[in-house]
């Protein structure tokens, strides 16, 4: 009986200390699960959220969109009054609607990435209604202007050189105006090299451009491009959006939150954008993700909201092409086919 006693002490200290170690393992689980719980709640809350935002802003898009179309409606339904009270003001009235319609294709393209790829196609089907309404009163309500051009060049061999460029240009077909900004214009084969710094530089324009290289660093607030050949351009981030039309054979590295591209024949985009790039009337393009590397881009690329890459270099929206299938008009450039990093050494050489 004293060996009995003298063991029953330390069999109870063994089975007090096993219970504590399976207490502190069993509230360790719990604490594991309530944490993971927790995540779950979290997550599923954000979803919900994200889901709300994503619906209350195409909400506030569809508004504001119907709202500008009916004004841009309006204003082509009043150009017949204007040609038969006061032809000369169709000049200023179709630059005008054209400037409103400018404006409604960038509200789609500044919304893109949030907007269901449907809702996309739709509102550039829209827009491309708009535009051939205002191409046909364009062409109907002003034949005789256009004419009496060419009639005054046959009398005086100086002056058709100034108005054929610019009248055509002032109530064009054409998706993007380019405006009179500091650029380069009318090179061939030559390196052209602009270092952008602070704020100097608002707007930048590329034009008329054959068998160039084109290297811009540093952050702009937009650039346009218009009718370049055979180039190679190599564009920093850019704060705003990348307008480009009338292009063939070329090489873009581009980063910008919107990029437009109109008119393009085999040309490679290299891209970092924050949404849905969008071609129109373009063929035999190709798409690959940003690869310019300069000293100090991924501070540009930062203060231009730009330092995420969003995947969306390969999520291409053909303005042309409204069926579900696979455009035929893009591709994904493939990767053995890839330029590859352009370095700072490379750049500068």
């Amino acid at each position: 009986m004293e060996e009995d006693e003298g063991a029953d002490p330390n069999l109870t200290t063994k089975t007090v200390g096993i219970d504590a170690g399976l207490q502190k393992k069993h509230q360790a689980m719990l604490d594991r699960l309530s944490n993971r719980h927790q995540a779950r709640l979290d997550n599923s809350l954000a979803r919900r959220s994200d889901s709300t935002n994503s619906s209350e802003s195409s909400s506030s898009f569809l508004s504001r969109f119907s709202h500008s179309k009916q004004s841009i409606d309006s204003q082509l339904a009043e150009s017949r009054l204007i040609a038969q009270s006061d032809p000369s003001r169709l000049k200023s009235h179709f630059a005008d609607v054209s400037s409103s319609i400018s404006d409604l294709e960038k509200l789609v393209a500044e919304s893109s990435y949030f907007l269901p790829s449907y809702e996309v196609r739709s509102s550039l089907k829209t827009i491309s209604d708009l535009k051939q309404n205002l191409e046909t009163l364009n062409s109907e309500l002003t034949p005789k202007r256009k004419f009496s051009f060419k009639n005054k060049g046959t009398t005086k061999k100086e002056h058709p050189k100034e108005p054929e460029p610019v009248k055509p240009d002032t109530v064009s077909t054409s998706n993007f105006k380019i405006p009179d900004s500091p650029g380069f214009r009318n090179k061939s084969n030559v390196t052209l090299v602009k270092k952008f710094e602070g704020t100097e530089v608002g707007e930048f324009t590329l034009s008329d451009l054959d068998s160039c290289e084109v290297r811009l660093t540093g952050c702009c607030n937009a650039v346009f491009m218009n009718r370049l050949k055979n180039c190679k351009v190599y564009l920093g981030p850019v704060t705003g959006s990348i307008l480009i039309e009338d292009v063939e054979g070329c090489i873009f590295v581009l980063a910008s939150h919107q990029i437009r591209i109109h008119l393009a024949k085999r040309c490679d985009f290299y891209l970092r954008v924050r949404s849905r790039p969008i071609i129109e009337d373009s063929n035999a393009v190709r798409f690959a993700p940003y690869c310019l590397d300069y000293e100090g881009i991924e501070m540009d690329l930062e203060k231009a909201g730009l330092s995420e890459e969003t995947g969306n270099w390969e999520n291409v929206d053909d303005f042309k092409w409204l069926r579900a299938v696979q455009s035929p008009n893009w591709c994904v450039l493939p990767e053995n086919e890839r330029v590859g990093k352009v370095p700072v050494a490379d750049f500068e050489s």
